[in-house]
């Protein structure tokens, strides 16, 4: 699923009404319908709806919502706000159409505004501003905005919550933001819903299919998606009844140090159940044991020190390479990684401590191996990047440093983003807060060598491996619970996700 900028969707808008003889004020019927049907589903009609709506086509939005509810019988309030003198044309239109119904709670705000008491059992509708606002509220609006938020009332967001931007919202008044419940977006989704700081702005959020060109979105370009599950499906390649196991790769994963070694294991075991043919596991000596009873289907290989990482391995016999989960800081850590990626020839994962050891030596990145995968956390990625102030800069940065070494970044988190060496972002849709959890990422690691091992691209490896990582974390989710999800149960429910793919 695309996700366009704000200003291609109402390029959007324009083509469709266009090319697919419909009139604009048609198009906003449909998606005041699929508004009013919304809430109508969700609450009965024992809440007064309360609409601010602005003087534009959000307003309109919102001003037909309001017929379409007083005629369902709902009880309704409609405040429009027209400070400057003028309605867009399809809101003028909407408001004739209310008045014409026989509404009478109508009030259109032009110089003072008298609030209206707002209770816990009120649903509010915000119709104020939409995607085409361009710069931060103040003023009288920012001032309707603080009073919702300060009320118990439910809020629901037409397409955007009023006052934040769809994409970048760095410059932004985080207080003269609407803070939504819920958020129905008209067709698809904004990129500001994916960013963790703006989740107290929007709420729970809702597509709308309105009937936007389906020829337009295809054509569109933009760099950000949503991946879907049709799509990942499709990169699984089927299984040859006569293959056996050197068909699916031998990978080599170097993972573990002293009081480390559950980082190798729960590697390993995502790994194997994730379809590899042969894993081989290099940990120190002391960790040998471990290995070896607690991943028994593993070759457990020793390094030559018996506590941590010290000595790079022949990679010959391998088909692709993960290191770094668990393995330390140490200077000879370091080095050994270091002569590592030298000789790195395979498709290689770069993982935890190896991340945290190149952000001590900046000057390294140039070293790591071309189209190699990246799987940091917000703290990794910024020990190398440096700190943001938001998501939007962080993705940026991320984006710029993914072109400058050629690399495939996974920035792991809430709708993790694989961000390519060319400049495509995809966001992957499951997973849960239960997977904040240790261990989490060494799984998601295993997967990884695991497929990369099976001989699928750099790309389709992140985009499987994400996906099928935050599908088995949801499927173990709803058998625990997330409070009581551990790394353990998503390993456990990876040969259901992989079913649930696979039918």
């Amino acid at each position: 699923m695309k996700i366009l900028s704000c200003t291609q969707q109402k390029e959007a808008d324009n083509f469709t009404i266009a090319h697919e003889n419909i009139l604009s004020i048609n198009l906003m019927e449909k998606a005041a319908s699929l508004i009013a049907e919304e809430i109508s589903r969700r609450w009965d009609h024992t809440r007064r709806i309360i609409i601010f709506a602005g003087a534009g086509n959000n307003g309109g939005d919102a001003v037909a919502v309001a017929r379409m509810l007083f005629l369902k019988n709902y009880k309704v309030e409609v405040f429009l706000f027209n400070t400057k003198g003028t309605l867009s044309d399809d809101c003028m239109t909407n408001v004739k159409r209310l008045k014409d119904c026989g509404f009478a709670d109508y009030h259109e705000i032009s110089t003072t505004f008298d609030p209206p008491k707002l209770t816990q059992y009120d649903i509010v509708v915000d119709g104020l501003f939409g995607s085409g606002l361009n710069k931060p509220l103040s003023g009288g609006f920012a001032s309707v905005v603080k009073y919702i938020n300060a009320s118990q009332a439910t809020v629901v967001s037409i397409d955007l919550p009023s006052g934040l931007m769809g994409e970048d919202n760095s410059y932004n008044v985080r207080q003269n933001i609407i803070q939504a419940d819920l958020t129905l977006s008209i067709q698809l989704p904004k990129l500001s819903f994916l960013f963790p700081e703006n989740d107290e702005f929007v709420g729970e959020w809702k597509l709308l299919d309105i009937g936007i060109s389906k020829d337009y979105i295809n054509k569109a370009e933009t760099p950000f998606q949503i991946m879907e599950k049709e799509e990942i499906q499709r990169l699984i390649k089927p299984r040859n009844r006569f293959s056996h196991k050197g068909n699916f790769g031998h990978g080599l994963f170097i993972a573990g140090s002293y009081g480390m070694a559950g980082a190798s294991v729960l590697g390993a075991r995502a790994c194997i159940r994730s379809g590899i043919g042969l894993l081989t596991v290099h940990v120190p000596v002391c960790n040998h044991d471990i290995l070896q009873t607690a991943v028994p289907e593993a070759i457990v290989q020793n390094d030559v020190h018996n506590l941590y990482f010290a000595e790079p391995v022949d990679l010959d016999a391998f088909q692709a390479l993960a290191i770094g989960p668990g393995i330390g800081q140490e200077e000879e850590t370091a080095f050994a990684l270091f002569d590592q990626l030298s000789e790195c020839f395979i498709p290689l994962v770069l993982d935890a401590d190896a991340l945290n050891i190149f952000s001590s030596h900046r000057n390294y990145l140039n070293r790591i191996p071309k189209r190699s995968i990246l799987t940091p956390h917000i703290g990794e990625l910024e020990r190398i990047i440096g700190r943001c102030s938001n998501s939007f800069e962080r993705l940026t940065k991320t984006k710029e440093l993914a072109s400058y070494i050629q690399c495939y970044i996974i920035l792991k988190g809430a709708y993790t983003a694989i961000i390519t060496p060319e400049g495509y972002c995809h966001f992957n849709p499951t997973g849960n807060p239960g997977m904040a959890t240790a261990g989490s990422g060494d799984v998601l690691t295993g997967i990884l060598l695991s497929l990369l091992a099976q001989g699928y691209s750099q790309e389709d490896a992140c985009k499987l491996g994400v996906y099928v990582h935050g599908l088995a974390g949801d499927i173990a989710a709803s058998h625990v619970g997330e409070i009581s999800l551990t790394a353990s149960d998503i390993i456990s429910a990876l040969p259901e996700a992989w079913k649930m793919l696979t039918k």
